[in-house]
This record gives C-alpha cells, structure tokens and sequence, in this order.
C-alpha cells in the first residue's frame, strides 16, 4: 500500500497532550507508593510560610516565600530569588521556580525598601480568584474600589494597606498583575 511515505512505516508518532501525561504521572507516583495526597502535602510543607500559606495565592504580603518589604538580604536568605539585572535604585531580580525569560524580572529589590513589586507568574490566583487571563470585568467585581485614573487600574489590597495590585490588560484582560508596596520607588 502506497500512502505516501517512503518505506514501511510500522509506528506512528503520537503527540501526548496534558492530561495523558498528567495520568502517566500519576500512574507512576502509584506504583512507588507516593499518593498525590502525601506529595501534596509535602510539597505545601515546603512551601508554606506566612507569605504563601498553603493555596501559594498571590498576596496580600508576597509569593513564593518572598514577601513585600523583605530587605535584600532577607530575600536572598530564601534561596527562592536569582539577580537579573541591577541599576541605580533597585535591582531585578526573578523567583527561582518562575523565570521571566530574557527580558524580563519577577521583582523588583529597592536599596530603601526593600522587596518592592512582585509580578505574578501566569496561572497564580489572588486571594479574591484575580489571575493574569482575568477580564477586567471580574477586576472591578473583585476589588470594587478600582482606582482607574492613572496609567494602569489599581486596586488596594484586602488584608494589607501598605501594598497595591497592578492590573496592565488588553482588549479587556489582564496580561500583568503586580503586587507592589504603596510606596514603591522602583517603577512608575
């Protein structure tokens, strides 16, 4: 039979989306004895301090084991944090477990503040459900004192009034969420 193809073809290759690999996973975590309930808490075991609790949602004082005011010796003390790049006033700098890429940092360290601007890796919730993806609709509805008169909408934090959220969006979404101390020296 003539398909097209050179020669016999006894294997077809297979292209395994998400959730089949999901399932793999754990299949093989059942067969070594681990229990998607025992890694769970372990992994919320390591994770879980004042800053990220155990959901890891973004805010009201940090993410990730780093929290907002943080000096930057306290920050570099989590192991969490690696520099990307330092100019004048504050440093850039991105959570081990979310790399920005090239040309961009995760936070931002000021020398007189301190951890100042977390940004939120994609898929990370605040504690009112608010993700990079969310319409700007759900925004006003989650934080109904929205301030919208600068460049960007802004909303104060539930739970911690030194600190802010930065909603940047387009076409109606959000495509940057920051969780940045009120008084923030290192963007505008």
């Amino acid at each position: 039979m003539n398909n097209g193809h050179r020669g016999n073809r006894k294997h077809k290759l297979v292209r395994l989306g998400r959730p089949v690999i999901a399932a793999a996973l754990a299949a093989g975590m059942a067969l070594t004895g681990v229990t998607a309930a025992s890694a769970a808490a372990t992994s919320a075991g390591a994770a879980t301090d004042a800053t990220t609790g155990a959901s890891g949602r973004f805010g009201p004082y940090g993410y990730g084991g780093v929290r907002l005011g943080m000096t930057l010796k306290q920050a570099e003390g989590t192991r969490k944090i690696v520099k990307k790049l330092s100019a004048g006033q504050c440093s850039g700098w991105d959570l081990k477990a979310h790399p920005t890429g090239r040309d961009g940092v995760g936070l931002h360290i000021s020398k007189k503040l301190g951890v100042a601007l977390i940004q939120a890796p994609k898929g990370v919730e605040t504690p009112e459900g608010i993700k990079v993806g969310s319409t700007m609709k759900q925004v006003k509805k989650a934080y109904p004192r929205l301030d919208t008169t600068g460049n960007y909408p802004v909303a104060g934090v539930p739970g911690n009034p030194k600190a802010l959220y930065y909603f940047l969006s387009n076409r109606g979404k959000v495509y940057e969420l920051a969780l940045a101390l009120k008084n923030q020296d290192c963007t505008n």
